[in-house]
């Protein structure tokens, strides 16, 4: 049985996304990191993922350096890379660069005490589409 625990959400990205299709990433993190996520000390603004020479890196989510580490601790904006299946990796590439979409982390978890990443493959709002928001929205977006 799996063991899940959500530690933040990204309400925003919901909100200014139409989500095609979710993925889940682990997420290479220092310990203080680990202590701070566990704390619920992160911030998704303005973050994204990006595939950078076959590897998938998460941009721009900031970490709260952990109050009680000393001067080894982490730099909060620090490019950290994301780990997913080659094949994976590979076809969010192809959507990414042909097809114009964007990665962005839909919300952050434990899964059986190990951080996980939600991703999400989607397309950008338009200011119109902003206002109405739901799901049969997506669905006539993709029929057209």
């Amino acid at each position: 049985m799996e063991n899940i625990k959500i530690i933040a959400k990204n309400k925003k990205s919901r909100h200014d996304y139409f989500i095609l299709s979710t993925y889940e990433a682990g997420i290479i993190l220092q310990g203080t990191e680990v202590k701070s996520i566990r704390e619920n000390r992160i911030n998704f603004m303005d973050s994204y993922a990006r595939v950078k020479d076959g590897e998938l890196w998460l941009v721009g989510m900031h970490i709260s350096p952990y109050e009680k580490a000393n001067l080894f601790n982490h730099d909060p904006l620090r490019p950290r890379k994301l780990l997913m299946h080659s094949r994976e990796i590979e076809r969010l590439r192809r959507d990414t660069e042909e097809k114009g979409l964007t990665l962005v982390p839909l919300s952050i978890y434990l899964k059986n005490g190990l951080v996980k990443l939600g991703l999400g493959l989607a397309k950008g709002k338009h200011l119109y589409d902003l206002s109405i928001g739901t799901e049969t929205t997506a669905v006539a977006w993709l029929l057209f």
